[in-house]
């Protein structure tokens, strides 16, 4: 049983939903970084997602493309996150840890190659937020050789033979938008997914996880109460963490416990 599998089976006995947390690694500094991703789990996180610094990220909006030119400023590379992934799952051995990239941090490694450093890391899934379903069949293939579960995007305008599709090449979770555009943390948040997730149901698509501007606990409880068994929060922590300066595991712990809070059925 996979890292998600248990999770999800875990939370469904509790009649909760997931909460993971994104962050992006190496911000403000690998060090700090450490200390923030385990402060996150401390608040309750039943899942993390994390990025490696990117200087094109199109599925990002400002607060997280901020995140990764700091990072980058700092001089991260893929190798130091994949180090402080190591680390956390040698302190952290059952929260399941999934890493969002863009197609050109994985083939300048090299296809099969990141996936197995993402493997030996202790990373859980992969999702290429670039690489449209039509083009993953080679790294559907490294992620599946490396024992890597790839994490596909569903949205309510996806085509219905797309999501067949994408049910059966999806592991781990099903990454649903909660709304077009890039990421960011939203005032209001509408989930009108009830023919997506019944989709998704009816092929049997890995859970379904909501996320792109979740950013309140209202958001998350109705998100839940739409369906999903699961969301990710990002951008609010991401900001959290450039607000707290010195202070940053406490404010993202805190933040973490009241969204977690939100899940409970």
């Amino acid at each position: 049983m996979s890292r998600y599998d248990a999770m999800f089976r875990r939370l469904d006995a509790q009649r909760e939903g997931a909460f993971g947390a994104f962050v992006m690694l190496g911000d403000p500094d690998l060090e700090t970084s450490a200390g923030i991703l385990d402060a996150l789990v401390e608040g309750g996180a039943d899942m993390l997602e994390v990025g490696i610094p990117f200087s094109d990220p199109v599925a990002d909006g400002p607060v997280i493309q901020a995140a990764a030119v700091r990072a980058l400023g700092r001089g991260v590379t893929p190798a130091d996150c994949f180090a402080l992934l190591t680390d956390f799952r040698a302190r952290h051995p059952e929260i399941p840890v999934g890493v969002l990239t863009y197609a050109n941090i994985v083939v300048a490694r090299g296809r099969e190659a990141f996936y197995a450093a993402a493997r030996a890391a202790g990373v859980d899934s992969v999702l290429v937020a670039d690489v449209p379903l039509f083009e993953a069949p080679p790294y559907l293939e490294a992620a599946r050789a490396a024992a890597v579960a790839p994490v596909l995007i569903a949205a309510p305008n996806t085509p219905e033979q797309t999501l067949r599709r994408l049910a059966r090449e999806g592991a781990g979770y099903t990454y649903c938008v909660a709304r077009s555009g890039v990421t960011g943390a939203d005032e209001e948040v509408r989930f009108a997914h009830s023919q997506l997730l019944g989709t998704l149901r009816a092929f049997g698509a890995p859970p379904p996880v909501f996320g792109f501007g979740i950013s309140r606990p209202d958001h998350v409880a109705s998100a839940i109460e739409a369906g999903a068994a699961g969301v990710i929060s990002g951008s609010a922590i991401v900001r959290l963490i450039a607000d707290n300066r010195g202070g940053e595991a406490e404010a993202v712990r805190g933040f973490v416990a009241g969204m977690k809070a939100a899940t409970r059925r």
